[in-house]
């Protein structure tokens, strides 16, 4: 490990202790200090996410990546075989190209209602897209860890079974219209992500335009949590400095 990876493993493991007090093992520093090593992936610029116990890279952290590698180019094509607007359902590929003389790396990534979380419905032909993305990235530069993109609906939700969702999306006035499950969404992010709950509902009611986050509809909480989930995965220090100003400025004692 030369001078620059070795500062960069050492700033890693600092800022992961601290974002993921508690849940961090001597077995997943370790993989850190390698993941570091070999990719040079940052945990400030939330290369890498720690979710469930296990490390996952991120879009943001695969293209960094291939900049950083000089990668000459990357092909997207939609399979029209296998894709279905009226259901949702779409199918990419991608194909990676590391040098002029490259051959390609190719990954396919799907997507469709069933296997995105809640957060992303009608967003599915993008998500497809950066699964491809992902896919053929991870392929041409020998990267095993699965990407955050990737995960379906159950693990996006981080354990919560597909048929509590779909129960929930039926249920008409069950469970105040849904709320609780959004509510759910909002803590997972905030825990996953070290965020101060108390400015990130401060944030939400200003998101929202309501004076409170509970006076909120869910169409309008649901667009906040997807929205949040995006910020602090593509930028969180730009997230946590939106999040800060919100905070109430300390009275002067008399």
């Amino acid at each position: 490990m030369n001078k620059e990876s070795g500062r960069l493993a050492r700033k890693n493991v600092n800022l992961a202790k601290g974002r993921w007090a508690g849940a961090l093992s001597s077995h997943q520093l370790q993989v850190l200090r390698s993941l570091t090593e070999d990719y040079g992936f940052a945990v400030a610029l939330s290369d890498l996410l720690l979710l469930d116990g296990g490390w996952y890279v991120t879009h943001a952290g695969l293209l960094r990546l291939a900049a950083r590698s000089r990668c000459n180019g990357i092909r997207v094509e939609q399979v029209r075989t296998f894709c279905d607007p009226v259901a949702g359902r779409w199918v990419f590929k991608a194909t990676v190209y590391k040098s002029p003389s490259s051959k390609g790396f190719v990954g396919y990534g799907d997507a469709d209602p069933s296997n995105v979380s809640l957060m992303v419905h009608g967003a599915e032909m993008r998500i497809a897209e950066t699964r491809a993305v992902n896919r053929a990235l991870r392929k041409a530069y020998g990267i095993g860890l699965c990407s955050v993109e990737e995960l379906g609906s159950s693990s996006s939700n981080s354990g919560h079974r597909d048929d509590n969702d779909a129960s929930a999306k039926n249920s008409t006035n069950g469970s105040n219209n849904g709320q609780p499950r959004l509510r759910d969404q909002l803590c997972l992010l905030i825990r996953q992500h070290n965020l101060d709950p108390t400015l990130v509902k401060a944030y939400a009611a200003d998101f929202c335009g309501t004076p409170s986050l509970k006076e909120a509809n869910r169409e309008l909480v649901q667009s906040f949590v997807s929205h949040l989930a995006a910020c602090a995965t593509e930028n969180r220090d730009m997230l946590i400095c939106r999040l800060n100003s919100y905070a109430q400025p300390a009275e002067a004692k008399p």
